[in-house]
């Protein structure tokens, strides 16, 4: 096991870290979407992003798009290399605004923390849409986890996290029961060049009605290569 560093609130730490990957010319067969932050007060990540939309999306939005060139170079015919991204149930009532994606009109953590949410979901089915098209031997799937007894929580008021606390051991699932569905995304021969999944309990089930709107994926992937500074290629595609 070899760790390479990298903050996904800095888009100059993904760039730095996308660099010294390349550098040793490794094949990519597995990329997990995982880093977040859930309910934190407003706040700006170090390139000026609201912190849910910056971490918890634009960091993973470019650190996939960076490494896309290496994914579809390692995938195979009969071997896909993967993507996974790690939503929420959340999603479900997250709302996205496309004109305040900072959340500057009106602050909340629950919104703020439930659009990053939505937008992964987004993000993937656009990116699968674009993998399928270019021919590419590369899924994208999004995971729900359920939910996980982890410092995530921390963030919350005093009396969830008393409840949380006294029930954990009940309603809560291990870090190791919420790993079970990234890792079965990750390597299970069921999902072999399947993509476009939201998988939960290792089961293909509905996102939001909302995630399959193609148009509003279509926005989204253009507004945020705007942000990230890259190029928009697939604004090309259909």
């Amino acid at each position: 096991v070899e760790f390479l560093y990298c903050d996904l609130a800095s888009m100059k730490s993904i760039r730095q870290f996308v660099q010294q990957f390349r550098a040793k010319n490794c094949p990519l067969h597995v990329l997990v979407n995982n880093a977040g932050v859930m309910l934190v007060p407003e706040r700006k990540t170090e390139d000026g992003f609201e912190e849910h939309f910056g971490l918890n999306y634009l960091g993973h939005f470019l650190l996939t798009n960076l490494l896309l060139d290496t994914l579809k170079q390692s995938g195979t015919h009969s071997h896909n290399a993967r993507i996974i991204t790690v939503s929420s149930a959340t999603h479900y009532v997250g709302k996205l605004h496309l004109n305040d994606l900072q959340s500057r009109c009106s602050y909340s953590p629950h919104g703020a923390y439930a659009q990053s949410k939505l937008a992964l979901v987004l993000f993937t089915y656009r990116l699968q849409h674009l993998l399928t098209a270019n021919g590419s031997h590369v899924t994208a799937n999004v995971v729900d986890p359920g939910v996980v007894n982890t410092e995530l929580y921390k963030h919350v008021f005093w009396v969830v996290k008393v409840v949380k606390w006294m029930t954990a051991w009940l309603f809560f699932k291990t870090p190791e029961e919420g790993a079970s569905t990234t890792i079965y995304a990750a390597v299970s021969p069921e999902v072999e060049g399947a993509g476009g999944c939201y998988l939960y309990n290792e089961e293909r089930t509905k996102s939001a009605d909302i995630a399959y709107d193609e148009e509003l994926q279509r926005r989204l992937w253009t507004e945020s290569c705007k942000m990230v500074g890259i190029s928009d290629e697939a604004s090309r595609l259909p």
